[in-house]
């Protein structure tokens, strides 16, 4: 029955759909949730549908028939140069200016070079993984659907939840960071443009109402188009990295040799913890990843794009890291605005407006990409039903997913108006490196192993082998962060990843070669990307696992009374062929083709 009220319309094959709704079918269409008895039922069998759910991987013709359930298409707009450039304005940004010196400063000296050098080569390895998956799903999901399809919906479902949680974040701590820039351009204090109210909390109560001004306006951008968000992105780049060989032949011709000893002054300790923390540098390729769907020849575009931006990006990190201890000795480099005292120190004051000029620049770039990258990871998540569907509907004029871009730019603006960027730079990274861990892994599964082809005994050796791997540079890490000084843990750590890796290589043949293009030397690099993301994530604090396990229970509590039973109806609705046209529609699903919700 039809709503009162809908405005609907007839598209070409006589399917109604609803040009603008927001009724209760819109988010809770499911039959489990058709009555308090259905829901009643359905939590009586939450233990035997979360087996399922964990034992269940999706398939590639899955994901892709999942955009039938947006009501329109995304519009394919996107090359290779598009995405190299939206691939250096998601990365470019807050990171580089602030971290730079915090890390030069407090943890690695003139030796942050290596530690940019291991964090781009951890997120090089991550790029590999997410080129392969994104040619042959090129959906909006990114690494939600690759999970899925690979490691289950559960697996796909908590990973996704972390990192839509990341973005929002990094998009908070940019749009306070954004603010602070801007006022040193208009000559004025960092936190001029702050609203003190003493009535809330340390550490949120100083209001920033520009980053919420910045935020909408970002939302305005994305929400119109994807292809106009690039336009603007380019230009935003291009200026950025004009200013960034500002800096880098200014700095070095006001340049001391001197200044680069002691090169490491912390030693390897110093710099690995400063990898990890300069991993939120990178932060943001992936949501590269998540525009395949709008990519005019996924098989070409995105390996140019995503893997030519991540080599440039690093390239042009170490050349700064240089620049900035080649300017003054690691001891006197600012932790909060480097290059701009660091230009003041050897005379060029003027510079510092260029500076922050090109700070905004790359910090506009990087809220743009993130907002774009975000509302698809969302998009995708709700076609699956674990959150809302009303999330992922596409805007027919548009072709933007508005309803998801909205929601989570709000998200973002709520918590940039609140929250210090000390307390948001606390919680990156650790949820980004676990996302990246559980890509490698996954696309080792997805090599090795095709449910109804592979063997058992080829089964059992790949689970195997894969478990050691984990297990070793589980190992490693704890051994690196509860030994200062001891060695002998490694030489039994290392030795078994790499027995277990050849294993993998020798003893369990491949499964599935891919049809596109696909990750050189299987299975060693992603084996790599699995040991450095793990072996970094044993560099950050006790504080950072802790709010990963406060956000990853609140995640489970949700799927356990929400998600799981809507996405359970939703997988048995695909099994039984009928499609998904009466829950896209908001009609749910018809109790007599539904088996009974009773134990």
């Amino acid at each position: 029955m039809d709503v009162e009220g809908d405005q609907q319309t007839k598209s070409e094959g006589g399917i109604r759909r609803r040009v603008c709704s927001c009724t209760k079918d819109d988010f809770l269409p499911e039959e489990s949730f058709k009555s308090w008895g259905n829901y009643a039922n359905a939590l009586m069998q939450t233990p035997t549908r979360l087996i399922d759910r964990i034992l269940t991987r999706s398939e590639d013709e899955e994901e892709l028939e999942a955009k039938s359930r947006s009501q329109n298409e995304m519009k394919k707009s996107l090359t290779w140069w598009d995405l190299i450039w939206f691939g250096m304005g998601a990365v470019i940004g807050a990171g580089m200016f602030v971290l730079t010196g915090l890390e030069a400063n407090q943890e690695a000296g003139p030796a942050v070079v290596l530690s940019y050098a291991v964090s781009g080569i951890s997120a090089l390895l991550s790029v590999f993984c997410y080129t392969e998956f994104a040619v042959e799903i090129p959906v909006a999901g990114g690494s939600f659907a690759y999970l899925r399809v690979e490691l289950g919906d559960f697996v796909a479902f908590i990973a996704a939840g972390n990192i839509l949680l990341e973005y929002v974040i990094a998009g908070a701590a940019v749009a306070r960071t954004w603010t602070s820039y801007f006022a040193t351009l208009l000559n004025l204090n960092s936190d001029k443009f702050l609203i003190k109210v003493d009535s809330l909390a340390e550490g949120y109560s100083e209001l920033d109402p520009i980053a919420v001004g910045v935020c909408i306006i970002i939302c305005i951008i994305a929400s119109l188009s994807t292809k106009g968000s690039s336009r603007l992105n380019y230009i935003a780049t291009i200026v950025h990295i004009f200013v960034i060989f500002f800096i880098i032949v200014c700095g070095l011709i006001k340049s001391d040799p001197k200044n680069y000893t002691p090169f490491a002054p912390f030693g390897a300790r110093g710099i690995f913890k400063a990898s990890a923390v300069l991993f939120f540098a990178y932060v943001g390729f992936d949501a590269v990843s998540t525009m395949a769907e709008e990519t005019k020849n996924p098989g070409r575009d995105i390996p140019i794009g995503l893997i030519g931006s991540m080599v440039i990006t690093t390239f042009l990190y170490c050349l700064l890291a240089i620049t900035l201890c080649l300017m003054q000795p690691y001891q006197k480099i600012d932790a909060l605005a480097p290059f701009s005292v660091a230009f003041k120190a050897v005379g060029l004051n003027w510079a510092q407006y260029i500076v922050a000029a090109g700070a905004l620049k790359g910090m506009t770039s990087v809220l743009l990409v993130g907002a774009v990258g975000q509302a698809r990871y969302l998009t995708h998540i709700s076609r699956t039903h674990m959150m809302p569907p009303w999330f992922s509907q596409v805007n027919a004029t548009t072709g933007t997913p508005v309803n998801a871009t909205a929601i989570m730019s709000c998200a973002t603006a709520i918590i940039a108006l609140f929250t210090k960027l000390d307390i948001l730079s606390n919680l990156l990274s650790i949820s980004t490196l676990f996302i990246f861990m559980l890509v490698a892994l996954a696309l080792l599964v997805r090599r090795y192993y095709i449910r109804g082809e592979t063997t058992t005994a080829n089964r059992n050796k790949l689970i195997v082998f894969l478990l050691i791997i984990v297990a070793s540079s589980i190992a490693t890490a704890t051994y690196w962060g509860l030994s200062k000084h001891g060695w002998i843990g490694y030489c039994v750590t290392l030795p078994i990843w790499l027995l277990a890796t050849i294993g993998l290589w020798y003893f369990v043949p491949h499964a599935r070669n891919p049809k596109l293009w696909g990750v050189p030397l299987v299975p060693w690099l992603p084996s790599a990307s699995i040991a450095i993301n793990i072996f970094l994530l044993g560099s950050i604090d006790r504080a950072s696992f802790m709010r990963f396990g406060v956000w990853s229970g609140f995640l489970l509590v949700y799927y356990l009374f929400f998600g799981l039973h809507a996405s359970y109806d939703t997988a048995k609705e695909f099994e039984r062929g009928r499609g998904w046209k009466n829950i896209e529609e908001g009609n749910g699903v018809d109790s007599k083709d539904v088996p009974s919700a009773t134990m």
